[in-house]
C-alpha cells in the first residue's frame, strides 16, 4: 500500500528556522491548488501500487486552505486511486487558524487526524522563534479540535532553543502533557544557513546550544514523555499505544508514497522524483527531476531509515535482498556499537535503544555501503 501526500507551500509569516520550501504570496493559493490537482492527475500513474494507505496534507500552513479544499483534494484521489483502505487523513494546522468555525467545517470534511505546530508554550520563547500564535491559542486550539470531535492529535515541539531550556522547557512539556494529545514529535532545533536563525548565527547573532545541553534536554524530553506513557517509536517521535504515525511510518518503511505539490518528493520502489520551484514558477508549469536508486543506494536508505524507528533493521532481510558480502561487512561493522550498548541485538535485528537516538547519524554514517 501506498500514502498520498499534498505539500501546501504557504505561509502567513516565515519562521526563523524554518528551511521548507515556502511563501507568504497567499494570494498564489487558488492558482497554486488548481496546478496540484492538475500534477495529480498527471502525476497518480507514477505508483505502480494504486492501493493507499494514508493521506497526508502538510506544508507549509495547510490551514489556509479551506476545508472544503482540502476534501476536494480527498475526493479526488478516491477518483483516481483505491482509497477503500485508507487509515488515515492528517492536515496540519496552525493554532491561531483554528476558530470554532473552521473547526465545525473541519470535522464535516474526511480528516481524522490532526497535526499541530506548537513548538513551545513559552509565549517568550515563541515570539523569539517567529511564531504567530501564543501559548494560550496553543491550548485553546486543541480543546476546540476535541470539542469538535477529533480525537487523534498530534503537536510538534522544538528543543535545543539557546535560553529556552531548563524550567522554559519543562513548562512546555507539563503543558503539553496535560492536553492529552495522542501524539507528540519532538525535534531538535536545527539551524540551516539560508534560514533567518542562520543568517543571525553567521553574524554571531545567535548561539547553538551545546552538544551537552542538547543531550541533556534530549533525555528531558525522553524521560518525561516516556513516564507518561509515550512510547519512543522513531527518533523524534512519541505516541500512545496505537496512535503511531501512519503516514510518516510509511516513509520509514521503504512504502512508495507520492508527493504532490511544490517541495513534495515522491517514490515507487526504485524511481525518487521532486518538485522543487518556486511557488510562483510552480502557478505557471510543473517541472520535476527524478533519479533511478541504485542497488546500494536502496541497501543505505534501507539502513537510514530503518535505524530511525525503534524496530531496526533485519540483516536476513539485507543477505537475501542484497547479498551475503554486503550482510556479513554490516554484521562486522555493528559490532562496536554492540560493545558500547549504542545497539542492540535481538535474532536477526538490529536496533538503536531509544535513548541513544541523539547519536543515530553516527552510527547510520559509518554502517552505509
Amino acid at each position: 500500500m501506498a500514502a498520498l501526500y499534498f505539500h501546501i507551500p504557504f505561509c502567513k509569516r516565515l519562521c526563523g528556522y524554518c528551511d521548507f520550501l515556502r511563501s507568504v504570496k497567499v494570494q498564489l493559493i487558488p492558482q497554486v491548488a488548481e496546478q496540484m490537482h492538475k500534477e495529480l492527475e498527471e502525476q497518480h500513474n507514477f505508483l505502480t501500487d494504486n492501493k493507499i494507505k494514508t493521506i497526508y496534507f502538510g506544508g507549509g500552513t495547510p490551514s489556509l486552505l479551506q476545508p472544503s479544499e482540502i476534501e476536494r483534494f480527498i475526493d479526488r484521489a478516491r477518483e483516481l486511486f483505491d482509497c477503500s483502505a485508507v487509515e488515515e487523513i492528517t492536515v496540519e494546522v496552525n493554532p491561531d487558524d483554528i476558530t470554532e468555525h473552521y473547526v465545525a467545517e473541519l470535522s464535516a470534511t474526511s480528516v481524522n487526524r490532526i497535526s499541530m505546530g506548537i513548538q513551545s508554550l513559552d509565549d517568550n520563547c515563541l515570539k523569539f522563534m517567529g511564531r504567530r500564535h501564543n501559548a494560550e491559542q496553543a491550548v485553546e486550539a486543541v480543546k476546540r479540535l476535541r470539542a469538535g470531535g477529533f480525537h487523534n492529535i498530534s503537536v510538534d515541539l522544538i528543543f535545543g532553543v539557546d535560553g529556552f531550556g531548563g524550567e522554559s522547557l519543562e513548562r512546555t512539556l507539563q503543558g503539553i502533557l496535560s492536553l492529552g494529545v495522542e501524539h507528540i514529535s519532538a525535534y531538535h532545533l536545527t539551524i540551516e544557513p539560508t534560514t533567518h536563525f542562520g543568517r543571525a548565527l553567521a553574524k554571531g547573532e545567535l548561539k547553538q546550544v551545546s552538544e551537552q545541553r542538547s543531550e541533556e534536554e534530549f533525555i528531558a524530553v525522553r524521560q518525561a514523555l516516556t513516564a507518561a506513557g509515550y512510547e519512543h517509536y522513531e527518533v523524534s517521535n512519541f505516541a500512545k499505544p496505537g496512535y503511531r504515525s501512519r503516514h510518516n511510518s510509511s516513509y520509514w518503511t521503504g512504502d512508495q508514497y507520492l508527493g504532490i505539490g511544490t517541495g513534495a518528493h515522491s517514490f515507487n520502489g526504485t524511481t525518487r522524483r521532486w518538485c522543487e520551484q518556486r511557488v510562483e514558477e510552480y502557478a505557471v508549469s510543473i517541472e520535476y527531476g527524478s533519479e533511478e536508486l541504485t542497488k546500494i543506494e536502496r541497501l543505505n536508505e534501507y539502513i537510514m531509515v530503518s535505524l530511525r524507528r525503534a524496530e531496526g533493521f533485519d540483516i536476513q532481510k539485507i543477505a537475501k535482498e542484497w547479498g551475503t558480502t554486503h550482510a556479513e561487512r554490516i554484521d562486522l561493522g555493528c559490532k562496536p556499537f554492540l560493545e558500547r550498548g549504542w545497539l542492540r541485538k535481538n535474532g536477526d535485528n538490529y536496533a538503536i535503544p531509544a535513548e541513544h537516538f541523539l547519536i543515530s547519524d553516527t552510527i547510520i554514517g559509518e554502517l552505509f555501503c
